[in-house]
Parts: structure tokens; C-alpha cells; sequence
């Protein structure tokens, strides 16, 4: 199985060396904490967290009796923690503190959490959740406007939470048979929801309407790549500005809107073409939008440094020796 999860426990030990080996997990899996003993410990403590990686994401579930856990400067120097981490709470109670908020947590919560600023948190009663952790660039990559969020935003505790938390449910069912391309798109979709559970609450400046823009085209352009004659005029139209408006969105990127097409368009044709059942190298091009296939073998092999043709013989060699 290609994503197999990572599990780490502590079992019922007492004292200090439980606490420690347990702040060792965390600072693996979540964030670096100080760990000490909560006023409701009883001399032993027990904990586990399994991990399920999907691409730069993680799932991770972590259970634990009673312990309390600060992150202060001198940890947030050492661990910069560039992430931010939507958690849904099982059971028990927790109590969370910054200086943005005091909240205490129980069964059926779901907050959002980042990792770059001070916190305090206590369990007071055996406790269990589920978080999905994200780098900070890939939440901003579909959510711009969380850049502007002087701490991060409640989450409304409607039909997209509760979609994300039954999502990531069945995400973890089926992790362990997707293939890479597969978890990549269950990733994209988890962003998805994410997004949508999120922004309604973030604030806007014009700087981050206009980031939100370009994800907005960049996710059209991935719905419409197999359209011929998506392109800036089509784009455009869709998103009800002028073309020139379009070009100015993406002066400041890295690529232009045309680029971005092509860019994804070859992405997709290169998924395809290391797929056995995918077709042939002319079905794989005109499929994602390509009308010319000669121009399509020298855009892909300047891309990729190799022809479609030789990545297609790769892939049924490897099929045929596998089948063998």
C-alpha cells in the first residue's frame, strides 16, 4: 500500500519520561510543546498519534489522557511551525489559549489553528481529535485572504465543517489505496473544503481580493483544461473582466495566464501517458486541449526533457515486467 500510516504511542507510563517521549511525538507530528502534567493527571499518562502523509499534507489522529502544553517564544524561534491545522475534537475537553482567544473544546468542536504564534493548552479529560495539518503556502495558495487574518478565523460551525470533518473521515478509510495521483487530487479536495469552511469569516483588503482572484481563475482553468479554446479571452469572459485586466492579475507572478494553461494542461497529459489504460499519445493530447500533436511532443519534451512517446514506452515496459 503506497500511503501507509506512521503510529507513535505512549503506554501508560508514569512520571516525567512519559511526558517528555511524549513531547518528542508532538514536536514529530504536530508542533514543538513543553509538556508538564495538567491538574487533572493521576501519575500516569498514556497517548497515540497515527499519521496518514498526502503529498505535504497530513492527517493526523492523536489521543491522549490529561497534560498541559505551552509553545512560547523560545520554541517558536527553533520551530518557525509555518502551518495552520483544522481540528475537529472526538471526545474529552481541552482547553486552548492565545492571546486572540480562551476556548474550551469538546466532542464535536472544530477550530483552526496556526503554528506560528504562542499558546497554552490543557486536557483535562482523556481526549481525542482529528487534525488536518497544512504548509501555510497551500492554505494561502486557495485562501489568500487568511494572510491579511491578524489570528486565525472561527470556523463557522455549518454544512462545509461538518462536509470536511465526514470528508477527511472517509479520507482516512481510503488512503491506503490511492495511488499518487489519486492523493493528490484528495488533497486538492480537502483544500477545497477547507476553503470553503474557512473564508467565509476571514477579512478582505484589495491585495487579497486580488489573490483570490487568481485562485478563482487558476481553479477554472483546471475545471476547463480539456476545453481547445480555453485561453486569456475565454478566461476573461468567465471571470467578467477585460483580458487586459486578466494580464495585470498575473504581471507580478512568476507565469502568465497562457503559461499557467499550458503548464497544466502537460501536467494532466503526463498523468495520462504513465497510466496504462490512458490511450495513445494523440488521445492524450487532444484530450487536455492540445489541437496540434507535433506542437504538443515539442512543448512536452522542453518541459519535461523527454518525449510523451518515451515516458508511454516507460510506462508499459514497467506494466509488462509487473504482469510478467
Amino acid at each position: 500500500m503506497p500511503h501507509q500510516a506512521e503510529r507513535w504511542n505512549v503506554v501508560d507510563t508514569p512520571g516525567t519520561p512519559a511526558l517528555d517521549a511524549w513531547a518528542d511525538i508532538l514536536s514529530v507530528t504536530h508542533l514543538g510543546f513543553d509538556v508538564s502534567e495538567s491538574t487533572q493527571s493521576r501519575g500516569r499518562f498514556r497517548g497515540s498519534v497515527t499519521r496518514r502523509r498526502l503529498g505535504d499534507l497530513q492527517l493526523v489522529d492523536c489521543a491522549s489522557a490529561p497534560f498541559k502544553g505551552h509553545r512560547g517564544t523560545e520554541l517558536l524561534n527553533g520551530d518557525p511551525g509555518s502551518v495552520i491545522g483544522f481540528q475537529f475534537v472526538r471526545r474529552g475537553v481541552e482547553h486552548v489559549r492565545d492571546k486572540a482567544c480562551n476556548l474550551s473544546l469538546t466532542a464535536g468542536d472544530v477550530i483552526v489553528w496556526n503554528g506560528w504564534q504562542p499558546v497554552d493548552i490543557e486536557v483535562v479529560e482523556p481526549f481525542a481529535k482529528r487534525t488536518l495539518i497544512v504548509p501555510s503556502e497551500r492554505i494561502l495558495s486557495v485562501c489568500p485572504r487568511l494572510e491579511d487574518a491578524k489570528a486565525m478565523p472561527p470556523v463557522q460551525q455549518g454544512p462545509a465543517a461538518r462536509l470536511l470533518v465526514r470528508y477527511l473521515d472517509a479520507l482516512a478509510q481510503e488512503l491506503p489505496w490511492l495511488d499518487d495521483a489519486a492523493a493528490a487530487a484528495a488533497a486538492d479536495a480537502a483544500l477545497e473544503l477547507l476553503r470553503s469552511a474557512v473564508e467565509p469569516t476571514v477579512p478582505s483588503s484589495r491585495t487579497a481580493r486580488r489573490s483570490a482572484i487568481r485562485v478563482d481563475v487558476r481553479r477554472y482553468i483546471r475545471a476547463h483544461l480539456q476545453d481547445a479554446l480555453l485561453g486569456p479571452e475565454a478566461i476573461a469572459k468567465a471571470h467578467a473582466i477585460s483580458v487586459r485586466t486578466l494580464h495585470a492579475l498575473f504581471e507580478d507572478c512568476e507565469e502568465s495566464v497562457a503559461g499557467l494553461v499550458r503548464r497544466e494542461r502537460l501536467a494532466r497529459c503526463l498523468e495520462d501517458l504513465r497510466r496504462p489504460s490512458g490511450g495513445s499519445v494523440t488521445e492524450i493530447a487532444f484530450r487536455w486541449g492540445f489541437r496540434d500533436a507535433a506542437h504538443f511532443a515539442r512543448v512536452f519534451k522542453r518541459e519535461f526533457g523527454q518525449t510523451p512517446s518515451d515516458v508511454r514506452g516507460h510506462a508499459a515496459a514497467e506494466e509488462a515486467a509487473l504482469t510478467a
